[in-house]
């Protein structure tokens, strides 16, 4: 079993609320109301930059193609490869169900 640093009485009930969304509206509401714009918009730009790391693209097309900083880049693609394996396990369990 997978022991979490974050792992506390607070996260889990936090976590227990976001499984209970149901859709991406709710995620939505749910996230505006829990988190800042600036803080919602980090947590997005390092999905989307684990996704183009997963994609293969080179460290600085992500960095120009994200805005995201090299250190950013390099801090994702460490988790990707030495981390929880929670992006790992989302990329994977997403793979296939892309949008056109």
């Amino acid at each position: 079993m997978y022991e979490s640093k974050l792992k506390n009485e607070a996260a889990d009930e936090l976590f227990k609320a976001i499984l209970a969304l149901k859709d991406e509206e709710e995620c939505y509401r749910f996230f505006e109301d829990v988190c800042t714009i600036s803080e919602v918009g980090s947590i997005a730009q390092r999905w989307e930059v684990a996704r183009l790391l997963n994609a293969g693209l080179t460290y600085s097309a992500i960095a120009e193609k994200t805005g995201a900083s090299t250190a950013t880049v390099s801090r994702v693609g460490k988790c990707l490869h030495y981390g929880a394996n929670g992006y790992r396990l989302v990329l994977n369990r997403l793979k296939g169900q892309e949008r056109p």
